[in-house]
């Protein structure tokens, strides 16, 4: 992705995967039988503001996010790996011959700079930060190549979990992860943006389905900014709260030892308008080691499902609420009957 906060008007219309933009994931679950899932993407207040409402979101990495490696063409003729078994997928690259890197372009011109094939990367590969040396290799027109994929930022849609009094939110009820690498991004910064929903692909047996919006990245559009991504969601601060909290009631937060099977409502924006809609809770499991897959939800709403088919993509985070209290967020659908998904327990994502 590349880095385009800054330009005016940018309209973009996408499906939520792992956010969003962030990954698409699939993977085998167990239940009664084995069916496959996709993930659909407080503070201890004792009340906040349940959300439902989409976002917009851009979050730039810390550093350089590396992708993979390729094959250079070197001068000769010849074809070049050199940063094979060096640099791996996952690493952020952090500086370049000693000077700072702050982004994929900030990169690429300091590559373009390049008058010599002695190279040092300085890399952050998980918690470490290491030094790397690589021979870059000179194409036919005399450039200098390292053979890298990188990626500086994401974007997407997601859904509002809920609000604090003090425009505390939270988001998704699961982290960003890249598309390419599966890795929890690290970021640097991140921004939430107003958003509209255009339209909705209807999940079915096999397919997820998802929510399309139009997502204009420009200064105007800003609603507040993300401090953290984390594998039970995404958490910041609103700025900007008037045009996205249409009722700004708040009601309790739900201890997850509270939370029971049964009727519960889900609430979430596929009408235009953020309404609730009937879910069931059908089990709960309090010793998971996913955290946001503490619970199974089944939508029984005629009218959501007519419109959605179940859970889609682009509706990770939406709240769940029973007998008055926030209990859940949605997390994953179940491709393999959309009409059933994950939710995680608010508790857990108050924790964080």
């Amino acid at each position: 992705m590349r880095k385009r906060w800054y330009r005016r008007f940018l309209i973009m219309s996408m499906l939520l995967v792992s956010i969003l933009g962030t990954g698409l994931s699939i993977e085998q679950i167990q239940t009664e039988t084995e069916k496959q899932q996709v993930s659909t993407g407080s503070v201890s207040n004792d009340m906040v503001i349940p959300g439902g409402m989409p976002i917009g979101i851009y979050m730039k990495t810390d550093g350089v996010l590396v992708l993979g490696t390729d094959c250079i063409e070197g001068k000769d003729g010849q074809e070049y790996e050199p940063a094979q078994r060096l640099v791996k997928d996952g690493d952020y690259i952090i500086g370049i011959n000693g000077e700072e890197v702050s982004s994929k372009k900030d990169l690429v011109s300091k590559v373009e700079a390049l008058d010599s094939e002695n190279v040092v990367l300085q890399i952050r590969r998980e918690e470490e930060e290491i030094n790397v040396k690589i021979k870059a290799v000179q194409a036919a027109n005399g450039d200098y190549k390292l053979g890298i994929w990188v990626r500086d930022s994401v974007q997407g849609l997601g859904t509002v979990t809920f609000i604090t009094e003090d425009n505390q939110f939270g988001a998704l009820g699961h982290g960003i992860h890249d598309t390419d690498t599966d890795e929890l991004l690290e970021i640097e910064e991140g921004r939430v943006y107003e958003t509209k929903i255009l339209r909705i692909e209807k999940g079915e047996k096999g397919s997820p389905g998802g929510m399309e919006g139009m997502i204009v990245y420009n200064r105007y559009n800003i609603l507040g900014s993300i401090e953290e991504n984390t594998d039970i969601g995404v958490f910041g601060t609103l700025k900007n709260t008037d045009s996205l909290i249409e009722d700004a009631t708040a009601v309790p937060v739900c201890a997850k030892s509270d939370v029971k099977t049964g009727a519960a409502v889900l609430r979430c924006c596929v009408e235009g308008e953020v309404k609730e809609y009937d879910i069931e809770i059908q089990k709960i499991n309090h010793f998971t080691l996913e955290t946001n897959k503490g619970m199974v939800i089944k939508v029984v709403d005629e009218k959501l499902l007519e419109i959605t088919g179940g859970i889609v993509q682009g509706m990770s985070g939406s709240p769940i609420l029973q007998n008055g209290k926030l209990v859940g967020a949605v997390t994953h659908v179940l491709v393999n009957d959309p009409t059933k998904g994950y939710g995680i327990f608010i508790e857990d994502m108050i924790k964080q």
